[in-house]
């Protein structure tokens, strides 16, 4: 459970920053250089990514349950699931579904969320599943907040982006359900060993 804690730690820390000090990004990039920033932003995520990964499988060889939910709610999950592949790729193909969902990409992480949190109805929900799918969840939601205070303050950063098309919604949708598809069928029980209908 530390390894963990500690992936979480690195991992939403350092996507945390701007949470936490809207000017912080910009003071550490003048400080160190944007090249250098990026780098080693990439090095903390992709470290506390692998510690998230290992740490939660270890996770799993001793459970420490915390709840559990009825059946039902892993057809809810699997429903909450169904947008989130198509968020994803909206947020980088400008369109209206980017338009209304404004922030696509923290959109599809609450829902990725939440979704794991509500289908652990067959094991039983654990305190690795708390940590690793709240964690995620608390996170987006902060960040969500702090984006509405960063767009009244005149502080928020484009995000990189394809150009705007009306093919874009197309694309996203089309995509993002032949990979919910791709997932359910195949690669979530490749990856994770769960297949999630069972």
């Amino acid at each position: 459970m530390v390894w963990l804690v500690l992936g979480l730690v690195l991992f939403l820390g350092v996507h945390s920053v701007a949470i936490v000090s809207p000017g912080g990004r910009d003071r550490l990039v003048a400080g160190m250089g944007e090249n250098a920033f990026k780098g080693l932003y990439a090095l903390v995520s992709f470290a506390g990514l692998g510690l998230i990964v290992w740490g939660y499988g270890l996770s799993r060889e001793t459970p420490v349950l915390l709840y559990a939910l009825p059946a039902g709610f892993r057809h809810l999950a699997a429903l909450l699931m169904l947008p989130v592949f198509v968020l994803l790729l909206a947020a980088y193909l400008p369109g209206r579904i980017k338009t209304a969902a404004k922030h696509p990409m923290l959109l599809a992480v609450k829902l990725w969320a939440l979704a794991h949190l509500l289908a652990q109805s067959v094991t039983g929900g654990t305190l690795a599943d708390v940590l690793l799918f709240g964690g995620f969840l608390a996170w987006a939601v902060a960040d969500r907040i702090s984006l509405k205070r960063r767009a009244l303050a005149g502080a928020l950063r484009p995000v990189p982006a394809l150009p705007a098309g009306g093919a874009n919604d197309a694309i996203a949708l089309v995509g993002g359900l032949a990979l919910y598809a791709l997932f359910v069928f195949w690669a979530h029980a490749w990856l994770f060993g769960v297949r999630p209908f069972g």
